[in-house]
């Protein structure tokens, strides 16, 4: 991670008027650094040994406060927990049928099929998700491995 993106992360939350403890600096450093989209338990349970009196609760503030300024995204798939990007630039999501990693897929942004679904449905759209589906490398591996 760039020490510059970790600065202007801090700088967004001065300019908001958000406090930076240890625990949000903490949390945001995490994210950034993060390869994978992790939950807010994963996030707890990479910082408990460094903040051993830190509860889950606070992750999750933080998170919603990191959100609510637009420096994470929440993504969501239909089970219980939510997992968090920092990458908040458009782009889509590749999700293993196996493993359930997340991994980020960069493509022009579907701007023509919003445009298209205004007129055809006369929706305002606000935004899509463009999700696709299949088995990562290393599931692929391991189940090579067992035939």
């Amino acid at each position: 991670m760039s020490e510059k993106r970790l600065r202007d992360a801090i700088d967004t939350l001065k300019e908001s008027g958000v406090r930076i403890t240890p625990q949000r600096h903490a949390v945001l450093e995490y994210l950034l650094n993060a390869m994978t989209h992790p939950t807010a338990d994963d996030i707890y349970k990479a910082l408990e040994g460094k903040f051993p009196n830190m509860s889950v609760a606070t992750v999750y503030n933080n998170l919603r406060v990191l959100k609510e300024i637009g420096l994470v995204r929440e993504l969501t798939y239909g089970d219980s927990s939510s997992r968090f990007d920092c990458n908040t630039s458009d782009h889509y999501h590749i999700i293993c049928n196996d493993c359930g990693k997340i991994v980020d897929f960069h493509y022009p942004t579907l701007e023509e099929v919003e445009s298209l679904a205004e007129q055809v449905a006369g929706f305002d759209i606000s935004h899509h998700r463009l999700e696709l589906y299949g088995i990562c490398e290393d599931c692929k591996s391991v189940e090579a491995q067992q035939h």
